[in-house]
């Protein structure tokens, strides 16, 4: 027999109430978790959203972010908004955009180069800076800022006999030359100081830096790797021995280079370690490296006359290192003059001057005393005058004949440009369209002129002569002077 108790209907009422109300308590107790799981993910989500949108460095006035980088790597913490044009009514053709996709190129023909830059006005000393407080380069001499803002630049080249065309081919330079850097941070095999040089300077004439997007990351390595080159060699920028010819070459190529690179950085607040040491000891074993006479020879050897192959490198890696600031000006004033001293020396009746003493043999170089004239702040020379005069006497471009020695030319091009009027005129109409027609697809130029040098140095050298249009201050401008 089994019992059952049975409940009274008023318990088993009350029973049945407190399970409903377990029920809903428990729904609710449930909704309200998932609601505030909810909010914690969606604040963990937006937590870094809302720091990347208020975490905003700028570079005003002196207060600058020193990015320090650790050896052999760098991190770009920063990307800065693209610089604003100094010039509020440039006429811009194409702006050169750092995108993730590529424009197409606007075809602009400019038939004709500009005359407006007279014939032979000094570049000047002052380097004043009207790009206002605000920009990442205000304390880059404006001869050198002018090529970091698209507008300016591309107004520069249309103004100034250049094309659409210009700008594409030098950026198919850059990104072959980025493609082929070494992981060290160099270029090519051999002569790595020179080689690595050249492609930062085709870099910087870009104003590519180191915090650029697109390049930031191969210009950081070549500075990064010229700055251990020096460190380990007591300052000495080459990879060649000692006792080579090559090593002087190598040195002035890469002091040249570290010195432009340092003016950037320093300007930028970007603190790379020991840059400025390396820079002011290679500018100083230049200096220290002249002759008597007042030229450069293989080896800094001490003595008379001067090799000016050699020595052209040394003289713009002089103007380099003087816009560093890292020396007081007066270093310069003495060096300066006994080079220019030893190049009027050098120079012949005609203008021509050559590589030696002797001006009839390689009388190509005449291009680069006259840039080394104008480079100090001598343009109204008679040197000058008498070398722009021989080169239109005697200066073809065709490809893959003597004629286009791109050594040569690279110093034509800056002479040249820097003479402006008809003396440019002639030289951008004789070499601009042939270099354009013998560009690679792969963004290289090469000839058969064994001046030229490699793969590499030919399509450096090709580069910097297109980047002429913007590399250098109008000579009339008073920005510049």
């Amino acid at each position: 027999m089994s019992l059952h108790a049975q409940l009274a209907p008023e318990a088993e009422a009350a029973l049945l109430q407190q399970q409903r109300q377990s029920t809903i308590t428990s729904i609710i107790i449930s909704i309200l978790s998932c609601i505030l799981i909810l909010l914690a993910l969606l604040y963990w989500w937006l937590e870094p959203v809302i720091s990347r949108d208020v975490d905003i460095v700028t570079y005003v006035g002196d207060k600058r972010t020193e990015t320090r980088t650790e050896k052999p790597t760098f991190q770009r913490p920063v990307k800065h908004k693209p610089t604003r044009p100094s010039i509020a009514n440039s006429k811009v053709i194409h702006a050169i955009t750092r995108a993730k996709i590529a424009l197409p190129v606007i075809n602009i023909n400019v038939p004709n180069p500009s005359t407006e830059y007279g014939a032979g006005e000094d570049l000047g000393d002052d380097h004043g800076n009207d790009i206002g407080n605000d920009s990442p380069y205000g304390g880059i001499p404006t001869d050198l800022v002018k090529r970091c803002s698209p507008e300016d630049r591309m107004n520069r080249l249309s103004n100034n006999g250049g094309n659409a065309q210009c700008e594409q081919a030098v950026m198919k330079s850059l990104r072959w030359l980025k493609k082929t850097q070494n992981t060290d941070g160099s270029w090519t095999g051999s002569n790595q100081g020179a080689m690595t040089g050249f492609a930062l300077l085709a870099f910087l004439g870009h104003c590519e830096t180191p915090n650029s997007e697109e390049f930031g990351d191969a210009v950081t390595s070549a500075i990064v790797y010229l700055i251990g080159l020096g460190m380990k060699n007591d300052g000495r920028l080459a990879t060649s021995p000692v006792g080579s010819h090559h090593w002087v070459y190598e040195h002035g190529i890469a002091t040249y280079a570290l010195a432009e690179a340092y003016t950037f950085c320093n300007s930028m607040g970007i603190n790379l370690p020991n840059l400025a040491k390396v820079t002011k000891t290679a500018g100083d074993m230049i200096i220290q490296g002249q002759t008597d006479a007042g030229g450069w020879l293989y080896g800094y050897k001490s003595g008379n006359g001067g090799d000016n192959s050699v020595g052209f490198w040394q003289i713009q890696a002089l103007k380099a290192c003087k816009h560093t600031k890292l020396w007081d000006d007066k270093h310069f004033k003495t060096v300066s003059r006994k080079a220019l001293a030893w190049l009027s020396e050098a120079q012949g009746p005609n203008g021509a001057i050559g590589y030696r003493g002797n001006p009839d043999r390689s009388p190509g170089l005449t291009g680069g005393g006259v840039l080394a004239y104008q480079m100090w702040g001598k343009s109204h020379a008679k040197e000058v005058r008498m070398g722009a005069k021989y080169i239109r006497n005697h200066t073809q471009f065709k490809w893959d004949d003597e004629s286009s020695d791109l050594y040569y030319h690279y110093y034509n091009a800056q002479a040249m440009f820097i003479r402006g009027g008809e003396d440019w005129r002639f030289y951008n109409n004789l070499f601009r369209d042939e270099l354009l027609q013998h560009q690679k697809a792969d963004g290289t130029w090469q000839n058969k002129n064994k001046h030229s040098g490699n793969l590499h140095m030919s399509t450096c050298l090709a580069t910097f002569m297109l980047e002429v249009y913007y590399r250098f201050l109008p000579a009339t401008s008073s920005a510049g002077r």
